[in-house]
């Protein structure tokens, strides 16, 4: 089954593209095709991102403590005069280290705990069916990420999770932050990689949908961790 035949699959019919790539696991050819997808969502969005931050450090007495008078100057004049090439080049560069790390480490957490109830799987095939599940979200998760991000002239305030039914909630708050890893799109995400992992350990999609949320969860947790981490850095 070629790319194209999979990417469509994946959305619409999951259960046949994931018995293939259990059988013959392939993933070069989506990692390209995410990573690429990451990368033009980066590249579009990073002015938006650049002006977000600019409101969050503008006038913060706390960073400016943190950070001293002078430094915070130099933070400021940073956001509101960035170096336009290197911030893109940057932008590029941190999505693949980041992305590709994040990655093989969520399809090791898998590989570990499908163990736990099929002796079946190898971390190839756990792995080729984790990247095409994440076709949903960055693929079309982010389409609509970037029209409403181009149409609010935001980043943060822009969200495809629970945090959108409440638009008043400050971007840094507690709140926010627990409410947006309730994403749409990734609830979909593992959804559907619930499927794959049924091919891959050869499982009930009962059980694979236990261990595709339960590895949701966890990523949640460290996401609200990182984000109220980034949070006090502003408060």
């Amino acid at each position: 089954m070629n790319l194209f035949k999979r990417i469509e699959g994946v959305f619409f019919n999951p259960r046949p593209v994931f018995d293939g790539l259990a059988a013959k696991p392939v993933w070069v050819d989506a990692l390209i095709v995410i990573l690429l997808a990451l990368i033009v969502f980066n590249l579009v969005v990073v002015p938006y991102m650049q002006k977000d931050q600019l409101e969050l450090a503008k006038d913060n007495s706390a960073l400016k403590k943190r950070l001293g008078e002078e430094n915070y100057n130099k933070r400021i004049q940073a956001l509101i005069n960035p170096p336009t090439f290197g911030l893109y080049v940057q932008t590029m560069v941190i999505t693949v280290l980041i992305y590709i790390p994040a990655l093989l480490l969520q399809g090791l957490i898998l590989l570990i705990l499908g163990k736990f109830i099929s002796t079946q799987g190898t971390y190839v095939t756990v792995l080729s069916a984790l990247l095409h599940a994440n076709l949903v979200d960055k693929l079309f998760g982010n389409a609509v990420r970037m029209v409403l991000a181009l149409t609010r002239k935001s980043v943060m305030q822009t969200s495809t999770s629970l945090a959108m039914l409440f638009p008043k909630l400050e971007v840094n708050s507690t709140p926010f932050i627990i409410l947006r890893q309730v994403d749409f799109f990734q609830l979909w995400l593992f959804g559907i990689l619930a499927f794959g992992l049924a091919a891959v350990f050869k499982i009930e999609l009962k059980k694979a949908l236990f261990l595709s949320y339960g590895v949701w969860f966890l990523k949640a947790l460290v996401n609200i961790g990182f984000g109220m981490l980034g949070a006090s850095f502003y408060r």
